[in-house]
């Protein structure tokens, strides 16, 4: 299959290059910095530095664009695409858009003629070693389908993808999955800073990470990285414990709020870091936190 990937970031880099590397696929690079297209084409994909030059490279075939775009500009960037490609096009958002406003995206799109997939994309900055995870929604199924060699490529080899129903759903999925990673990585940062500060000096956090990591109740991907963390910078030095939060633990607390369930731990885990972005609500605990979503993500350690 033909797609252009629109966003080569951390992971918009990956997603093109697994697709550029696989020979099922072609795959064309569009970014607002030139430099990134050029790393894009030197590992297999085509150049499209203009919008124009895009649309060009799938000649008379359908056009299927992928987004890996912050969420709040996608709307903007939707349209100026929508003023290009032609009616029967599908548009991807890949990003971690809210999926309230994804529903009004895909009707926008719709009137327009053509049709958007959601795909909630998970894997951080290992999707292309490891595979992703993707959770999809879309109100018309056969776009979806017809995506679906491309799913299967990034999913490869221990990632996986799932239809969810109607345009929304998933992102639903993935803020929902983000707003537990919140809670999941706060009560590991809470717990390695109890071990640091507690009544026996000196214990080996990582050791510990090492012991939890070898089929404990907590072993997990997120120990994991942990433990690195702690083995590479055991004190987490030149770390200042800002911790940037992204949106999706905010919308799912909206809609908890909306439906009347009590979210107790991931508003918890929502409040450390908005309390972060104040030196006085920085501590050992989110230095972690930040030191995990380097790990996965790639995020800058500080602010």
């Amino acid at each position: 299959m033909k797609i252009a990937v629109h966003g080569l970031g951390r992971m918009g880099m990956q997603i093109a290059h697994k697709l550029a590397d696989s020979s099922e696929h072609e795959v064309i690079a569009h970014n607002r910095s030139k430099d990134k297209i050029d790393t894009a084409v030197a590992f297999g994909a085509i150049s499209g530095y203009e919008k124009e030059d895009v649309l060009a490279a799938f000649g008379d075939e359908q056009v299927v664009l992928w987004l890996m775009l912050p969420a709040d500009i996608v709307d903007e960037e939707v349209d100026k695409w929508l003023a290009l490609i032609p009616k029967g096009s599908i548009v991807i958002d890949g990003g971690n858009s809210d999926y309230r406003l994804t529903r009004k995206l895909a009707e926008h799109i719709e009137s327009a003629g053509s049709k958007l997939v959601d795909v909630g994309t998970s894997g951080g900055v290992w999707g292309y070693q490891n595979g992703f995870s993707m959770m999809a929604g879309a109100n018309d199924k056969a776009a979806f389908d017809t995506l679906e060699p491309v799913l299967q490529t990034l999913a490869a080899p221990e990632g996986a993808y799932q239809y969810f129903g109607p345009a929304g759903s998933g992102h639903f999925v993935k803020m929902t999955h983000n707003a537990i990673e919140y809670g999941i990585m706060e009560s590991l940062a809470e717990g390695y800073r109890i071990l640091k500060e507690g009544p026996y000096d000196g214990l080996d956090l990582a050791a510990a990470g090492e012991v939890w990591q070898h089929h404990s109740v907590v072993t997990s991907w997120l120990n994991e990285l942990t433990r690195d963390a702690l083995i590479e910078n055991p004190t987490l030095e030149g770390i200042d414990g800002f911790v940037a939060e992204s949106g999706e633990a905010r919308w799912t607390l909206e809609t908890a709020q909306e439906l009347g369930i009590p979210m107790q731990s991931i508003q918890a885990a929502f409040d450390v870091r908005v309390a972060s972005q104040q030196p006085e609500g920085r501590n050992f605990a989110t230095k972690l936190l930040a030191a995990m979503r380097n790990k996965f993500g790639g995020h800058e350690l500080n602010k």
